[in-house]
């Protein structure tokens, strides 16, 4: 099997890498488990993950240049992770930006895929920012989308897409709805949902973090663990479990930024701690209040996805998984 990555080289997209040449295998077309004979790792920088195992191709480029894209997913490719994209406050703040790498690059994923000899399976990283507004807690499998932000917007779009072109037979399309997934390693970034891994990233290590909402905002959050393991599900289960409608809402945890700074405290254990610096921001705190406070998807619950059981879990994840790596990476 050939199977791509798209946004190799970022936090997700490095642990699924991580998993897959661990693992081996994964579903092909025959519907049963085949051997992952190449890995492609495609992102603007090359990915680190994987040197030295022949299975791996690092590539770096721009999603959204579609003759780019036609040559990383060629006529071998089985199936694709399609994880690229720009984050939620770098797409609200550079609108054409936005648009063109979230939903220009994803059509060329898909273009590219309609060009193959056989239909490949297509796992898309979409988000709960499909919804916005008025919302009820938690969104469930039947809240109507209502994006109140580009990125939003751009993922509802790219959704549609993936139920069309599967549809029409050119792909084998599955589309997860992502709660906040926390924590990530690295630096706070351009999303406006970074301070709920930097209000638990920073002080275990060692670090003053700011927080640009009130300790009273509530998110819906996933683990990386869970997330990599629904990538993997999503991927494997058979297109006629998803049926014609293609979007899956997984369901999280509601949690608020005090209650993530509290669960970081209960486990720092005997570590020097940095402190929350609580410094709303008006721009985030609109953007965050817009957004779920937590996620029910019934339908991805019995199809066997599975969520994380507290806060506290998230953390003791990220200590076991994480934490050592992302002190390395302060050095």
């Amino acid at each position: 099997m050939k199977v791509v990555i798209t946004g190799g080289a970022g936090f997700l997209g490095k642990k699924l890498a991580q998993r897959l040449l661990d693992r081996g295998t994964l579903v092909g077309p025959s519907g049963k488990q085949e051997k992952i004979d190449e890995l492609v790792l495609f992102d603007v920088v090359q990915s680190p993950v994987g040197k030295g195992d022949a299975r791996v191709s690092p590539i770096a480029g721009d999603i959204a240049d579609r003759a780019q894209v036609n040559l990383l997913i060629g006529n071998d490719t089985d199936s694709v992770f399609h994880l690229a994209g720009i984050v939620s406050a770098g797409a609200e703040a550079d609108f054409d930006l936005g648009w063109r790498v979230n939903l220009d690059g994803t059509r060329h994923v898909l273009e590219a895929c309609r060009a193959l000899p056989r239909p490949a399976r297509l796992v898309f990283t979409s988000s709960i920012a499909v919804y916005g507004g008025e919302l009820p807690n938690p969104v469930t499998d039947a809240t109507i989308l209502t994006p109140r932000t580009s990125y939003g917007a751009q993922k509802t779009a790219c959704e549609l897409l993936i139920n069309d072109y599967t549809r029409k037979g050119y792909l084998d399309g599955r589309a997860l709805r992502l709660p906040t997934i926390t924590v990530r390693t690295g630096k706070p970034n351009k999303a406006a949902s970074t301070w709920a891994s930097s209000i638990i990233r920073e002080p275990l290590s060692g670090i003053d973090a700011v927080c640009p909402v009130r300790p009273d905002s509530s998110m819906a959050c996933l683990s990386p663990r869970r997330t990599i393991d629904a990538f993997i599900r999503a991927h494997d289960l058979p297109g006629e479990a998803l049926g014609a409608y293609r979007s899956l809402l997984l369901s999280g945890i509601a949690v608020t930024a005090a209650e993530m700074e509290a669960a970081m405290q209960r486990h720092a254990g005997n570590r020097k701690t940095g402190k929350v610096l609580w410094q709303a921001e008006a721009p985030t705190q609109a953007i965050v209040d817009g957004w779920p406070k937590a996620s029910r998807g019934s339908r991805a619950d019995a199809l066997g996805f599975t969520v994380d059981a507290s806060i506290d879990e998230i953390v003791q994840a990220f200590i076991a998984d994480d934490l050592d790596e992302q002190i390395r990476g302060l050095g």
